[in-house]
């Protein structure tokens, strides 16, 4: 090592290196220390910075707010200004949850930036003006667009739930008409069943953007022949057992839906039932009967029918003094009742005792047909209209006799 360190080169060597490195110690602390050079602070304007609104979103609602952007104006250290810029860890943020409903101007705070820069925001306070949310329960509409494959016939939507709960401003709450979603049965053959998103609509057709619960809904379209719903007629046949009579009929259902061809549903005002046979009964009888396809309906919905029948013993009563009715006369001749005389006639009806006992003689239609008789006189049977479950007595054969002669013409004038 001495004989190193006498050595005149090598000394000036190590004098060398030393220098340098005082050279190079020295010039760093110049540029690292502060005020040393232009590029060692940095002024930034970042614009339209988006304000974060901090509040309860399930109470209120901001209506507007002016300005929604601002300038944030950043002053430090390059480095920093830099890393704040590139990073967008950073916002302004708007506190509204210790305020209420109504317009307030309010301070903005900026969030998220290093604390060794200067922050500025611009401007430093917002108007805002904050509504409070109401709810209500609306009806869900489903508009059905297309037309199914032919022949059949699209059924009213099954809407699961058919109520939804809608959240808006007080001041948009009262503009919403309708809520409703569409679905297509265009070429479908089979019922068609969908999630449907649901959208909200003011009087004028406009869309009104609320907050929906639920957003979506489950709707069926049930895709069938056509149908018609129309009356369901029974009919009895045979008689209850002598000395007894039907007292009512009652049917579980006086309806039914038929489906079928189009222009064979249109033409139908009621459906011919089943026939209930009470021949020789004398009790009270419930039955349930298929109800028949007939007439090129494919379908009846329901199906069955159950019919009760109740029977009672029979009651007897006197009609008088009702008056003969002629029907089917020729306007070419006089036709009139010449037996009996009065042109009215008595006769016993049976029928159960709380119906007998408001018949009236007004209530029964005596007729006598003349259709395509010749003039002279005709002895004719009596026919009788009675009222529902009322019959005529027993060994009543009802005649009366019909005289028919041709008009005699109007004698003609004097002549002059």
């Amino acid at each position: 090592m001495d004989k190193w360190l006498r050595n005149t080169n090598v000394v000036r060597v190590v004098a060398l290196v030393i220098g340098i490195l005082l050279w190079v110690v020295v010039h760093m602390e110049e540029s690292s220390a502060p005020g040393t050079t232009s590029l060692s602070n940095r002024e930034e304007t970042i614009n339209n910075v988006a304000i974060t609104k901090k509040y309860d979103e399930s109470l209120f609602y901001i209506s507007s707010i002016e300005p929604s952007n601002v300038q944030v104006i950043l002053s430090g250290k390059e480095s920093l200004v830099k890393k704040v810029t590139t990073s967008n860890t950073y916002r302004v943020e708007l506190d509204l949850t210790k305020v209420g409903k109504g317009e307030h101007d309010l301070a903005l705070i900026p969030v998220g930036f290093p604390s060794s820069l200067v922050v500025e925001v611009v401007p430093r306070t917002v108007h805002v003006v904050i509504e409070e949310l109401q709810k209500k329960e609306v009806p869900v509409v489903i508009n059905v667009t297309g037309t199914p494959a032919e022949g059949l016939k699209a059924g009213q939507p099954i809407i699961k739930p058919n109520k939804v709960y809608v959240t808006a401003p007080t001041s948009r709450l009262n503009e919403i008409e309708t809520v409703r979603g569409e679905v297509s049965v265009d070429k479908a053959n089979a019922a068609v069943t969908k999630e449907v998103r649901l959208q909200a609509f003011d009087a004028d057709g406009k869309e009104v953007q609320v907050v929906m619960n639920p957003q979506v809904v489950d709707v069926e379209i049930p895709i069938t022949s056509p149908f018609q719903t129309i009356p369901l007629q029974i009919k009895l046949v045979g008689e209850p057992a002598k000395g007894f009579a039907i007292a009512s009929v009652v049917q579980n259902t006086d309806k039914v839906t038929v489906y079928g061809a189009q222009d064979v549903v249109d033409k139908m005002e009621f459906y011919q039932g089943p026939q209930v046979n009470i021949q020789g009964i004398n009790e009270t009888k419930e039955y349930t009967l298929d109800i028949p396809l007939t007439n090129k309906i494919t379908q009846v919905d329901p199906s069955k029918v159950t019919v009760q029948v109740e029977i009672v013993p029979s009651v007897t009563k006197e009609l008088e003094n009702i008056p003969i009715t002629i029907i089917g006369q020729n306007d070419g001749f006089n036709t009139r009742v010449s037996v009996p005389e009065s042109a009215r006639i008595n006769i016993t009806v049976e029928g159960a005792p709380d119906i007998i006992e408001q018949i009236k003689a007004q209530d029964v239609q005596a007729i006598v047909d003349v259709s395509n008789l010749p003039p002279g006189q005709h002895e004719i049977n009596v026919s009788l209209n009675l009222p529902s479950f009322v019959k005529k007595g027993i060994l009543q054969d009802i005649k009366t006799t019909v005289e028919i002669s041709e008009k005699t013409p109007k004698s003609a004038g004097p002549q002059g």
